[in-house]
């Protein structure tokens, strides 16, 4: 394959740092980088492992440039597609097998959805509870719609259940985190639990740069906001696609980097936005604020892939789980929000007695928003808290978890 000259000379002076030179440092990290493999079964312990000694290749290659990676992960092929009508006891044995290796490697692993199509399982959320108690590293999904199917009614109900028996069954519900309702996912997400992979093996990146907002942020107004944070992603991301072009092998092909800007506990995008709007977030002008970085992030001059959205997850956010304990928004905002920027609803938490019919018709909404626009990615990753009412405080002993306040429902 032939190169440009001007590609090459980039990639020369990305691979060949200078011993004499501190290294580069930058106002995000990497927060994931994903490979998606097509195992052959649940035994296929070597796609696994091949796929482990790539990551941790490219792993090293944007170290050694300087970045820092938060994490490496897998995504396989749908779980349904892997397995003969539903998963049983024997599949948890099988993925127990997965997990053992992955937990060696310090690696998570997205086994995608879990069922096809819209169908009711009611056995489905017994199996996830033993699953979730068998293994340490695994994540899964159900699709609640897709462009050709429309809202999957059936799969809504069987996604309420799953969410429910996970939070009973689990200290403070965190079990949920690694689980989601996807709606209209496409294959190739880098970010769990939505994520499964179809075709040759790829990888995709995913990363975290809400404090890089920031600090664009920090410079502009309503009139060059826009125009400046394009300016500087495009800058800082083109590094980092190119060194992905260079990881490409016959065996690996690049799908190229999830635009979202992930937060974390250090990296608010609740911060980044109230810097833009000057008002705490939830207040007028936040939507505005959430559609200019959605309007950046969708059309930079980079290879995207998966959700390239917005993401707001209160309980992975310093500043959005303050605001939410300030009674500043509501659930149906950050749908709202969702409906001109975001990835939908993530780690929400409400309260340990909310209905099965509840969660089904947040999930029905989320459903709803995802195919009244072309090619919406969004999921629902609800936290029902047991035992904590509307209006209580609440912490968690997940380390990327932050305090925050069981939030009501309308």
């Amino acid at each position: 394959m032939k190169i440009s000259k001007l590609l090459f000379l980039s990639i020369i002076s990305l691979l060949l740092i200078s011993a004499d030179k501190p290294m580069q440092t930058f106002d995000f990290r990497i927060r994931t980088i994903t490979a998606g493999v097509t195992l052959e079964n649940l035994d296929d312990f070597n796609s696994i492992n091949k796929a482990i000694a790539f990551l941790e290749k490219a792993k090293t290659i944007y170290t050694n440039n300087g970045y820092e990676v938060q994490d490496i992960r897998i995504s396989t092929q749908n779980l349904h597609e892997l397995v003969t009508n539903k998963p049983t006891e024997h599949t948890i044995k099988q993925l127990k097998k997965i997990d053992k290796i992955l937990v060696q490697n310090s690696i998570s692993l997205s086994i995608g959805e879990l069922i096809s199509g819209n169908q009711y399982d009611e056995n489905l959320a017994e199996w996830t509870v033993e699953l979730i108690k068998e293994t340490s590293n695994i994540n899964f999904n159900v699709s609640i719609s897709s462009e050709s199917h429309g809202i999957h009614h059936k799969t809504i109900k069987t996604a309420s259940e799953i969410c429910l028996a996970l939070s009973k069954n689990s200290k403070g519900g965190e079990a949920n985190f690694r689980f989601t309702a996807s709606a209209n996912c496409p294959d190739g997400i880098p970010f769990f639990p939505a994520a499964y992979h179809k075709g040759k093996n790829s990888f995709a990146i995913g990363l975290e740069y809400p404090n890089l907002i920031t600090k664009v942020f920090e410079k502009s107004n309503w009139e060059n906001a826009e125009t400046n944070l394009k300016n500087e992603l495009n800058k800082q991301f083109k590094p980092i696609e190119i060194i992905g072009q260079t990881l490409q092998t016959s065996d690996w092909s690049y799908d190229g980097i999830d635009t979202s800007p992930a937060p974390g506990l250090d990296a608010s995008i609740g911060q980044a936005i109230e810097t833009l709007t000057g008002k705490p977030f939830g207040s007028p002008t936040t939507l505005s604020a959430c559609s200019i970085i959605t309007t950046v992030i969708k059309n930079l001059d980079v290879k995207s892939c998966g959700y390239s959205g917005l993401m707001l997850p209160i309980i992975e956010d310093m500043v959005l789980a303050k605001r939410a304990m300030e009674d500043n928004y509501t659930v149906e905002e950050l749908l709202l929000f969702s409906s001109v920027s975001g990835t939908g609803l993530d780690v929400i938490p409400v309260a340990g007695d909310i209905s099965k019919e509840t969660i089904e018709g947040i999930y029905r909404d989320v459903a709803s928003l995802s195919i009244k626009y072309f090619n919406k990615a969004l999921s629902a990753r609800l936290f029902p808290i047991p035992e904590k009412n509307a209006g209580d405080i609440i912490s968690f002993d997940n380390p990327y978890l932050t305090s925050s306040v069981v939030m009501k429902l309308n």
